[in-house]
């Protein structure tokens, strides 16, 4: 039996806004350019020593890919709701670690869809999001890395 689970996209409520926005941007803005782009290319001449048209065909594969990436994951998204705070690091969670008495650093746990580390949102399928969901401020989690096991010090979640 599947595990449904697994392709859930989970996204909070911005996260669910901007994949939307870039959406639209992508189908009302960027493929008209591809368009033109192409369409420019092909007045230009023999289409099989066009670099100009190469390029702007593969624009536009990237453009139509990324249109149907969105739409597969808006389909199956499920917003993250934010629940009551009650010590247990879950999706939504801020959760604010120490790693070998470093300073402290905060990391909202997201889905896969929006994470973005250098802005401190990690994915819940990344080796950290792992770790950290379900654990209580005090505890250490361990994540496996290629330069050996980290260990953190959860010191907080909200």
């Amino acid at each position: 039996m599947m595990n449904d689970e697994k392709y859930v996209t989970y996204l909070t409520k911005n996260g669910l806004t901007e994949l939307e926005a870039e959406l639209q941007h992508l189908i009302t803005v960027r493929r008209a350019e591809v368009a033109e782009r192409l369409h420019q290319a092909q007045e230009d001449g023999d289409l099989l020593e066009n670099a100009e048209y190469e390029a702007a065909k593969n624009e536009q594969s990237f453009v139509e890919g990324r249109i149907v990436d969105i739409q597969a994951m808006l389909s199956k998204a499920a917003v993250i709701k934010k629940g009551k705070v009650d010590g247990v690091a879950k999706l939504g969670s801020t959760v604010m670690v120490q790693e070998n008495g470093l300073a402290v650093e905060s990391y909202v746990i997201v889905g896969a869809a929006e994470a973005k580390p250098t802005a401190g949102l990690i994915s819940n399928e990344s080796p950290l999001g792992q770790a950290l969901l379900g654990s209580k401020a005090g505890d250490k989690v361990v994540v496996a890395a290629p330069g050996g096991d980290l260990t953190f010090l959860v010191t907080k979640i909200k």
